[in-house]
């Protein structure tokens, strides 16, 4: 009898079938970043069920240590490595409790993806393949030591306070990277620009009328991996109408709203603005002007993209003064944000970027939150620099807060040629050896256990960060594949 349960329903038939039992399990777990407990407890009891040692570090990471099977016992240790915390971001108006619920799976072809939801395939696809790996008694292997880290997502918490004494391997493989056949051996160093705006308020007069303007429809996506494709990005969006109005009436900003992490892409902002009511009819036909002139410049990238201003239901007794709001909306559109420059020494790779992720309204301050990622930290600065500059023209005191370096690239590697080497022989595919731009935790993981040689790698995963995540159920089957190609010849 088929199950009644649809995230049951849609890993059914799935190869490897117990890879996809693990990443189920996974689904039901919460595990936004700084909630990882019950996750860490699902793998200790995990590690305690196949008599595995294990160690949870002070941060809350956890090593699963996996004795070599029969006959390879002379092989090196192996680290494999992810982490157990993922981005949470759900649709416009869906109900779901990070905190308490379920994800819920839906397969559509090839494809695995979450039901209004982050999927969480970045990382919990590292962490089923693992768990697979250690529980098949046909697989061969020496010494295996699952490092599996929290907040990654957060700014490389975990892998920062990793306890590297605990660790043996001198060899790690990475799997939270997201293009089958391709081996990282470098990635971008961040770091985040948090500014604050104290409110200038003054109340509602000559008979202000509220209007709420939004900007949704957008993909969204992983602020490193998709920064590239040149999405629109909803505060930026919004701020360009908000600006557009301003030029023609007093305009006074009672809320701001969007984004969600400072690594996705923001597709979702509304504002709540004052007008005087003359002023309506206006300010929405600025709205559907604008709207026109996104849809035309995002043509290609945000077939989606709506803008919408009508009047409010939100009650409120003031609002910004004129000139606050302006100097707020201004430094909106000041602060950087989208490619900043291109890799002069990996051909089509970003070597700087910059996210303007979020803006929140409290009863205080506006909060705004950019992250910035650079192969080269002295541009990675530059570029903080430009959003301090930028947020301090509205009067904001900001901060620049949790970095983490670049992994530089090691063309000499040798563990990233033999995995290319063994790719191509095992899989029959060609290899690529480069760098991204995203943030990887090898970098730091290198740093702290002196001899570490690391290479990223995993299968393919499209829209990480947004709602549109899915993982390649193909893929996925030809990574297992690999590893249990790979684990017994690397020495």
């Amino acid at each position: 009898m088929a199950s009644s349960d649809p995230s049951r329903q849609a890993i059914e038939g799935l190869a490897p079938e117990r890879l996809w039992n693990f990443f189920l399990d996974l689904s039901r777990i919460p595990r936004e970043s700084g909630n990882e407990k019950q996750v860490r407890t699902y793998l200790v009891n995990f590690a305690k069920q196949h008599g595995f040692a294990y160690h949870v570090d002070t941060v809350g990471n956890l090593i699963i240590k996996a004795p070599a099977t029969k006959g390879m016992e002379h092989v090196p240790s192996l680290a494999l490595q992810g982490h157990m915390d993922m981005v949470c971001v759900k649709d416009e108006g869906v109900d779901h409790d990070f905190a308490t619920d379920p994800l819920t799976l839906v397969r559509e072809g090839d494809w695995l993806k979450a039901k209004g939801t982050t999927l969480g395939a970045d990382n919990g696809i590292a962490i089923a393949l693992m768990l697979d790996l250690l529980t098949d008694e046909t697989a061969q292997h020496g010494p295996i030591e699952a490092i599996i880290t929290v907040s990654e997502e957060t700014g490389l918490e975990g892998a920062f306070g990793l306890d590297a004494s605990k660790i043996d391997s001198r060899k790690m493989l990475n799997l939270d990277s997201e293009e089958e056949g391709v081996f990282y051996i470098g990635c971008a160093g961040g770091v985040e620009t948090n500014a604050s705006i104290p409110l200038e308020r003054t109340p509602l007069q000559n008979g202000e009328i509220l209007c709420e303007a939004t900007v949704d429809g957008l993909h969204g996506g992983h602020s490193g991996g998709d920064i590239h494709l040149q999405r629109a990005n909803s505060i930026v969006s919004l701020a360009r109408f908000l600006r557009a109005a301003a030029d023609e009436m007093e305009l006074r900003l009672v809320s701001i709203n969007g984004g969600t992490k400072r690594n996705v892409i923001p597709s979702v902002c509304k504002a709540v603005v004052a007008i005087r009511p003359a002023k309506l009819g206006r300010i929405m036909e600025i709205a559907a002007a604008t709207e026109l002139v996104l849809k035309k410049e995002y043509a290609h990238a945000e077939s989606g993209l709506r803008l919408s201003c009508n009047p409010s239901r939100i009650q409120a007794t003031d609002a910004c003064t004129v000139h606050q709001s302006l100097s707020v909306i201004n430094a909106l559109l000041l602060a950087p944000h989208g490619v900043e420059r291109m890799s002069q020494t990996i051909a089509g790779m970003v070597e700087t970027s910059s996210n303007l992720a979020s803006i929140r309204t409290t009863d205080s301050s506006f909060n705004i939150v950019t992250s910035h990622r650079s192969s080269v930290i002295t541009s990675r600065d530059m570029v903080a620099r430009k959003a301090v500059l930028a947020f301090e023209t509205a009067g904001a005191k900001c901060k620049m807060e949790n970095p983490y370096p670049s992994w530089t690239p090691d063309p000499s590697s040798p563990l990233a040629g033999f995995c290319a080497e063994a790719w191509e022989t095992h899989m029959g595919g060609k290899a690529k050896i480069t760098a991204i731009h995203a943030g990887l935790e090898c970098g730091i993981i290198n740093s702290l256990v002196e001899g570490m040689d690391s290479v990223s790698l995993g299968p393919t995963l499209h829209g990480v960060h947004s709602t549109k995540e899915r993982v390649s159920i193909s893929s996925t089957e030809k990574i297992a594949k690999f590893l249990r190609a790979l684990c017994p010849t690397i020495a």
